[in-house]
Parts: structure tokens; C-alpha cells; sequence
């Protein structure tokens, strides 16, 4: 496949092939999150955001597998670094437990391991004087272990924001505020408040801003006199530099201006989570360089191809035995890629890349005002276009697979579009193209308003 000449190629969506392989895969698979049923050819070819599946369709991929895949496809400056890699048993090690040598030396080996995506993740976090890291498989696990620092300092309330989504693990659950499916019925964490995380432009109206003591609902509920929570009993506040699931929501000036300042006067640890934010997506390495926060801790995961949480050596527990994980990180090849990851990243101008075609997408968007948005935003390449109303959206995430686009919904009524960083001028416009095409399909036009139940989450 060609990626300078391919193009999205549909003749039915799903295919019988695809049918057959879905309705095999739930014979054992547990209910969860299934958005369409494309199934990916992983023997054919793939490129970038180009892929084919098992009937020989070639899609367009602007998923990037909810940010997971961060350079789409066979990227080859990820795929070259690990060409020449034989091989070896076990591929799965004891995690950070156990040490494994790549060759040579540690400063320059044939092969990076998890030693060399150490000293990457504290590089690219220098700038905020973490220096310390805890690898783990996923997300949820590295948000799990963030928290369980900040408890392990003190204190055992917690602030988290409306809309947040930080995870499926019961801890990570606890702080989730975007969709009731999430946490209902599930034991909690205690102490955990939330608070609205506001993007609102011009007057606030989501309820952040107060006439109270603090000017805002987190200061009024801190405050040494009036407030309702003591903030020595504060163990953190979590933040998603810019919200996914909860529908790609980007903070105010004001907002982000209030949090910090809250972090200075009460020295309350701040997690940045950005595991869908970081490495790149919003045209910074990571989501909360694009504001005045100084983290305490970062987590990643999806790009990285494991769980990182990063934070300064002061902040971890220093008793051994007190954050360990058998087979966490273990990965030999996830290692490997997470560093050709970083490398790919923090090369070649690729930040500059990914905020222009992040701007070329939104001024093709703008300018052509479609029917039925209400609104187009977001960073660099972790873009949203929100609709009228969630049938809507879902009529357009349809029609646009019918045509070879894959997207993904998010929050109440948005697609969500995160192609690969380093996507080019033609896909972009390709891929908005389709959209703006899908727009006028009969069953996006004839949507409606009225609301279904149940939306796709990742």
C-alpha cells in the first residue's frame, strides 16, 4: 500500500467476513464497548491511517485507536527500530522487578528496554523536576499507583472534576464523573469531591465561578475560614489537561488560572492525567504544557504502550515492597516501541506538524459551517465536532464508516478525531472530505432530535 496514493476503498460495511469474525468473537467475549463492527486485517497491508480489513475494504483510521496507536499504522520509525529485535522467551518479564539488558550498554543499547523508557519519560519530564518513574500495563494501573502516592504523603480527600474519566479500575472509578454506566452499583473510594471543570467562554455558567470567599467552588470549599474541607486533609487534585471521554473539553484561561493557584496556597499535589492528552496529541509533549500548571505528577499510557506514573523522587514512597507489580511493564517489545514512540515524537518538528494540521482541519471545518455542528475544538490532533443532538452524532459516526472513515463519539453528542501525528495535508483533507459528505447522508439528515440511550465509550 502506497500511503502517498491510497484512499478509503468501501464496498460493504460490515462485510460477510467481518460478520462471521464478529459473531465468533462473542461467543466468548464479555460484554463491553463495541462501536462498529470493523475487524482489521492484521495480515494485509496497513500504512499511517490507512488500513484493510477482513474483507478487503480499505478504511481510514482516525481513531488511531483512541490515541493508542499514536503514528496510525507501520509506521516506520517505529516499525525499523524493531525489525532487527529477535525474538526471545519469556517476552513477558517480572516488570520493574526484574532487569533486562539490551546489549552493549545502558546509555547506548542494541535494544531498549524498560530502562531506556525510564530515562526517555524522565527527560521529557525534566521541565516540571519529575524525575522518578513507576511502569505499570495500563492507564487505570497508572492512575491507581499516582493516587496511591498522593494517599501514601497524606491526607485522604480528593478533588476531580466533572466529566472526568480516569479509568476502570474500582480506585480510577471512584474519580470518573462523565457517565453513570461507569461507577454505578461499584464500591468507591470516600472523600473524593468534584467540582465543574469549566470551558466556558465569556460569563461562567457551568457553576465554577462563585461570589464566595475564593472566587471559585474548589476555593470556597477550601477556604481556611468558610470552607467545608479542611486542606491538610487533601491528598491531590486530578486533571485532565484537556477532557476525552468526557467530550474533548478544553479549560478556560480563568480555570486553569484558579487551579493553580489553589495547587500554590494549599500545596495540594496536582496529577496531570494524560494518558489520551500527552505525548505529542495536542501539539505539546504533554496536554498540561499548554498551561501555567507546574504537575506533580504525570501518567501516561495508550502511546506509550505501557503505564507510566511519573513524578519526583520526594513524592514516591521510599519503603521497597510499597508499589510493585509482578508482571507490570513487563513487556519487553511494549518497552522497546514506548521509547521509539518517545524518539519519533521529540524529532523532526513533529510538534510544529501536529498543530498545523490540527489547524488545517479545524479552518476546513469552519469554513465550510456545516448543518447540525454546534461546535468544532480542541489541540493540535485531539480534535471534536459536537451535533444538534446524540442521534445525530451517531447517524454521522455511521456514515462516515459507510464511506471509509472511522471516528469515535464522545461525551453527550461529539465525534472525536485523532489521526495519526503524523497525518498528512492530503489525508486531512481526504478524511474531512468524507465528512462533510456523511453530513449529507439521509440518515443524518432525517436524525432527528430526539435522544437514544447508551453511547460508545473508550
Amino acid at each position: 500500500m502506497d500511503r502517498e496514493t491510497a484512499e478509503p476503498d468501501v464496498r460493504s460495511m460490515p462485510g460477510e467476513k467481518a460478520a462471521e469474525w464478529v459473531n465468533f468473537h462473542h461467543n466468548h467475549a464479555a460484554p463491553s464497548t463495541y462501536v462498529y463492527d470493523f475487524v482489521w486485517d492484521i495480515t494485509e497491508d496497513a500504512i499511517g491511517p490507512f488500513c484493510t480489513d477482513v474483507d478487503g475494504n480499505v478504511l481510514m483510521d482516525f481513531t488511531s485507536h483512541v490515541a493508542a496507536a499514536p503514528f496510525g499504522y507501520n509506521n516506520p520509525k517505529i516499525m525499523d527500530r524493531l525489525e532487527s529485535f529477535d525474538l526471545v522467551d519469556p517476552l513477558k518479564m517480572a516488570g520493574q522487578d526484574f532487569y533486562a539488558g539490551g546489549g552493549t550498554d545502558p546509555e547506548s543499547p542494541e535494544i531498549p528496554t524498560a530502562t531506556q523508557l525510564l530515562d526517555r519519560l524522565t527527560d521529557i519530564t525534566a521541565h516540571y523536576d519529575l524525575d522518578t518513574v513507576f511502569l505499570s500495563n495500563t492507564g487505570a494501573e497508572a492512575v491507581e499507583n499516582a493516587i496511591k502516592i498522593c494517599y501514601n504523603n497524606g491526607g485522604h480527600r480528593a478533588l476531580t472534576f466533572d466529566g472526568a474519566f480516569h479509568g476502570r479500575t474500582l480506585g480510577a472509578l471512584s474519580l470518573n464523573r462523565s457517565k453513570a454506566i461507569h461507577r454505578k452499583g461499584f464500591p468507591e473510594i470516600g472523600g473524593v469531591v468534584s467540582v465543574p471543570y469549566c470551558t466556558c467562554e465569556g460569563e461562567c455558567s457551568c457553576g465554577w465561578k462563585t461570589n464566595g470567599p475564593g472566587g471559585n467552588v474548589a476555593a470556597d470549599k477550601l477556604h481556611h475560614d468558610r470552607g467545608v474541607i479542611d486542606p491538610e486533609e487533601v491528598a491531590y487534585l486530578i486533571m485532565e489537561p484537556q477532557q476525552g471521554e468526557g467530550g474533548y473539553r478544553v479549560p478556560n484561561d480563568d480555570f486553569i488560572a484558579d487551579i493553580a493557584d489553589i495547587q500554590r496556597t494549599h500545596d495540594i499535589p496536582v496529577i496531570s492525567d494524560e494518558i489520551q492528552a500527552g505525548l505529542g496529541r495536542t501539539g505539546e509533549l504533554w496536554g498540561i504544557d499548554h498551561t501555567e500548571i507546574e504537575p506533580d505528577v504525570i501518567t501516561s499510557a495508550k502511546g506509550l504502550r505501557v503505564g507510566a506514573t511519573v513524578a519526583n523522587e520526594d513524592l514516591f514512597p521510599s519503603e521497597t515492597g510499597r508499589l510493585s507489580s509482578t508482571w507490570g511493564a513487563g513487556d519487553i517489545v511494549a518497552a522497546a516501541q514506548g521509547v521509539a514512540t518517545i524518539d519519533a515524537i521529540t524529532s523532526d518538528g513533529l510538534l510544529d506538524h501536529v498543530v498545523a494540521r490540527g489547524e488545517q482541519t479545524t479552518d476546513r471545518l469552519h469554513d465550510a459551517d456545516p448543518d447540525f455542528v454546534t461546535d468544532v475544538r480542541g489541540r493540535g490532533l485531539m480534535l471534536a465536532v459536537e451535533f444538534d443532538t446524540k442521534k445525530r452524532r451517531e447517524a454521522v459516526v455511521n456514515a462516515c464508516v459507510k464511506r471509509g472513515l472511522l471516528v469515535l463519539g464522545c461525551g453527550h453528542k461529539t465525534v472525536r478525531l485523532l489521526p495519526p501525528l503524523d497525518v498528512t495535508e492530503r489525508e486531512i483533507d481526504i478524511a474531512v472530505d468524507i465528512l462533510l459528505e456523511a453530513l449529507d447522508d439521509p440518515d443524518v439528515r432525517h436524525a432527528g432530535t430526539s435522544k437514544v440511550e447508551g453511547e460508545p465509550t473508550a
